[in-house]
């Protein structure tokens, strides 16, 4: 990583996006003194997954995934979780307004100098999409030597062809412990057998699988 960062923002829809894709670069964030604010738009209420065996409900399912998400927060070390209170596979229909004004007031409370969240259109689900669709809105009616970066996550089969690769790669194999323990906590979500049961991986499998982090820092077009 070239840049030292004091204060990242995270901007995510549900808890458990951070786990596979960004735990590790978090981790070692927070290891060379950044401060991590986490935003969570939603709980995650609408999730499919309820364990494995079933051990969450559609009533339980929303406290159980905040305990996952906190459990997942300190295993990366984030200290400041923001739960914003929007709901799950609802925030393409959320108002631009209402939506762009909350992570507004965090940038300007906050200043960060990062902030980490989808690239939209290339991130699969609607939530990914519509909230790094927001951010970039936000971050782009800026000043422009105001704005953070933004980093971004995308994992849609056409990402490459389309905008390029990744221009972060971050080794995080020395982080693995925060990464696998991030994943492991959404344990109503995930219950990867190579992480816990009797396949579980090699360690060289493990860094093979989860050692990188990818993202695609945001061009925007002034």
């Amino acid at each position: 990583m070239t840049h030292t960062h004091k204060q990242i923002l995270v901007v995510l829809p549900h808890p458990d996006d951070e786990a596979f894709g960004a735990s590790g670069s978090l981790a070692i964030h927070v290891y060379n003194g950044a401060k991590v604010t986490y935003a969570c738009l939603t709980l995650g209420q609408m999730g499919r997954n309820m364990g494995v065996p079933p051990f969450a409900n559609r009533v339980t399912l929303p406290a159980i995934r905040l305990e996952e998400l906190k459990a997942s927060c300190k295993a990366i070390g984030i200290e400041d979780l923001r739960l914003l209170g929007f709901h799950d596979k609802m925030i393409e229909f959320e108002e631009p307004q209402l939506l762009d004004g909350k992570i507004s007031e965090l940038i300007q409370e906050l200043r960060p100098s990062l902030i980490i969240t989808f690239y939209p259109g290339y991130s699969v689900h609607p939530d990914h999409d519509a909230t790094g669709a927001a951010v970039v809105r936000v971050v782009a009616a800026m000043p422009k030597e105001e704005r953070p970066i933004v980093q971004c996550m995308a994992f849609a089969k056409n990402t490459v062809e389309d905008i390029g690769r990744p221009d972060t790669i971050v080794d995080v194999r020395g982080f693995l412990k925060n990464k696998i323990d991030s994943i492991r906590a959404h344990r109503s979500q995930f219950q990867a057998p190579e992480l816990m049961g009797k396949n579980k991986l090699s360690d060289k499998e493990l860094e093979d699988r989860f050692g990188m982090e990818r993202f695609w820092t945001y061009r925007f077009n002034d």
